[in-house]
């Protein structure tokens, strides 16, 4: 029998999140008086503090939200590929794919400017306000959770060979329980607030003094001299960046219109752009449009987790065939109900192996000939391959990130999905108390596709925060780490809530499910034709009939996929829900 935790439910405020400690800062400032762009904002900055193989200052943060009673927005803090990074320096190189580790991956880092756009447009407190949880737990320390000495432990060899100021920072590696201290970034943090305050007591002016304190001031100009260094990255050499302080001081954070796509069942899902992997949520829910997807005691049936599997190759064929930062990108065909239908009819009985893209889309040569099937991310743990984080002994990362979700009593929703600068990605700066991140191992090293590397663009992601509406209005946000596997984990999610009925907890924690049959948008770019990841309590009957329709099925164990969290409002009772991924011990949930 399927049991669940029950919902949290409330009226005043909901802060969901991957880690206890952001949650709780969250909750903390709504307390205060502060709105759900507030908490958001203080949780994203805890996060970056108490998940540093996560996320961390040098990352980015998309993020999807809706003012109460506006139309939804994203926010764009993904930074764009630097002056420097261009395809025939790569190619110079003898690259064939951007390393997944290093400098030569760095984009330029959003997350600060996005979280201070947000912030100065839609919050109400000042940046002291939101800022001290993350100083006082980088300054004071805060407590290690297992999987940040296992991904120490990971790289330890990396640290201690290539990378002396990690070893520095992180080594010997923290044990669970213990206290872990960052006092470099409680410096930083505490001058770019000092040059916050010094613009004086208006709060957007002291917003925006810290913008420039980032782009235009210390941080740059360590950042600009930190990267003019050589340090091995996976392709087994020694590279610079190319990333410089002239490079950030011309780039700020931005909003973009969502994609909006109404479904049949009343819904309207709203996801981030073609810059992003979120519309393959949108173009799997439209081929699972009409079918009869069924659920037993809130467990997916063999039929629902076969179909909802072939209707994810067949969206993420497209997404590696079109998706990219670029204006050709056929997005409206993409997502239409005509095209979803005729794409329906290529979903049979038995498991497809083939990436198959619509609209005459072109693979990539290094997809369509093969070159990353079976391929493994160099040593990887192979304790640590099929959850998530996944980071190999090279340092190579696949799917870390973070997640945070708010709501609040006036019926503002954010979801934001905060990445990069993982402690793992690339050599930790002294001086600043961060690394850089390596977003731009997403691009294709291939001239005319839509996701090739070029300066001033914008890596196609994979983070992909959710946010949904019924009869015009925001009521549910929603998302989860997890690379490629978010926008999987997700529809999981979707489908236990909207089609199964359950409340938001029970549908987070119902079994999951992923694909592995296309291509991984990290370093070394791998995939596993056929193969279906799948968590032991859909069944053993489940499981030997999907191994019957030519799945090659992987038990994940019981609890082992997704780290989803959800919060929603009932506009009409004004009734807050929220809940938190049980997998793992560490997601919260939190509110009143």
């Amino acid at each position: 029998m399927f049991t669940t935790r029950p919902e949290l439910l409330g009226t005043h405020g909901m802060v969901a999140s991957t880690h206890w400690l952001a949650s709780a800062a969250g909750m903390a400032v709504l307390e205060d008086g502060g709105n759900a762009f507030d908490a958001a904002v203080a949780a994203g900055f805890t996060l970056q503090v108490v998940e540093p193989h996560l996320n961390g200052p040098g990352g980015e943060v998309p993020a999807i939200f809706a003012a109460a009673g506006q139309a939804p927005e994203v926010l764009c803090g993904q930074g764009v590929a630097p002056a420097g990074a261009t395809l025939a320096h790569y190619r110079d190189l003898g690259l064939e794919l951007v390393p997944g580790t290093g400098l030569l991956a760095a984009t330029i880092p959003g997350a600060w400017d996005g979280w201070l756009l947000l912030l100065r447009d839609h919050g109400t407190r000042t940046l002291r306000q939101v800022l001290d949880y993350a100083i006082g737990y980088a300054r004071n320390g805060f407590p290690v959770v297992e999987r940040i000495t296992a991904t120490i432990e990971v790289v330890e060899q990396l640290f201690r060979e290539h990378w002396p100021t990690s070893a520095t920072q992180w080594l010997p590696a923290a044990q669970p329980g213990t206290r872990l201290r960052n006092p470099a970034l409680a410096d930083t943090l505490e001058r770019l607030l000092a040059e916050a305050e010094a613009a004086g007591s208006d709060r957007e002016a002291q917003i925006e003094a810290a913008r420039r304190a980032w782009y235009q001031g210390f941080v740059a100009e360590e950042i600009d001299r930190f990267a003019r260094q050589e340090f091995r990255d996976d392709s087994g050499r020694s590279h610079a960046g190319v990333l410089t302080a002239a490079d950030m001081a011309g780039w700020s954070a931005s909003y973009d219109t969502p994609v909006s796509v109404d479904l049949a069942d009343g819904w309207t899902l709203h996801k981030l752009g073609r810059w992003s992997q979120g519309p393959v949520l949108a173009q799997q829910l439209r081929l699972l449009d009409g079918l009869d997807l069924s659920y037993v005691d809130g467990v997916a049936s063999a039929d629902t987790v076969h179909l909802a599997t072939e209707a994810a190759k067949l969206a993420f064929a497209d997404r590696e065939a079109w998706y990219g930062d670029s204006p050709e990108v056929p997005l409206d065909r993409l997502l239409a109900v005509a095209y979803a239908r005729q794409r329906r009819a290529l979903i049979t009985e038995t498991a497809s192996l083939e990436l198959r893209p619509g609209l005459d889309g072109r693979l990539p040569a290094f997809v369509a000939e093969g070159r990353g099937v079976g391929n493994t991310a160099g040593e990887m743990d192979t304790a640590m391959g099929v959850g998530e984080p996944t980071v190999s002994r090279t340092g190579v990362t696949r799917g870390d990130t973070v997640h945070v979700d708010v709501v609040d009593r006036w019926g503002n929703l954010v979801s934001a999905t905060p990445s990069g600068g993982w402690l793992q990605s690339s050599p930790h700066i002294p001086a600043l108390g961060f690394n850089l991140g390596t977003r731009a191992q997403m691009f294709w090293l291939e001239e005319g596709h839509p996701n090739v590397l070029a300066p001033g663009k914008r890596p196609r992601i994979t983070l992909s925060p959710s946010l949904a509406s019924r009869g015009g209005e925001a009521v549910l946000a929603f998302g989860t780490p997890g690379g490629d596997q978010q926008d999987q984990w997700q529809l999981c999610f979707w489908l236990a809530h909207t089609r199964a009925g359950l409340n938001l907890q029970a549908a987070i924690d119902a079994p999951a499910w992923h694909s592995t049959a296309f291509p991984s948008s990290f370093y070394p770019r791998s995939w596993q034709p056929g193969e279906l990841v799948a968590e032991s309590r859909l069944g053993a009957e489940t499981f030997a009939e999907l191994a019957r329709r030519g799945h090659s099925v992987l038990d994940a164990g019981p609890w082992a996929l997704g780290r989803l969290s959800a919060v929603s409002r009932d506009p009409d009772t004004g009734l807050l829900r929220g809940a938190a991924n049980a997998r793992g011990a560490q997601g919260y949930a939190v509110g009143r």
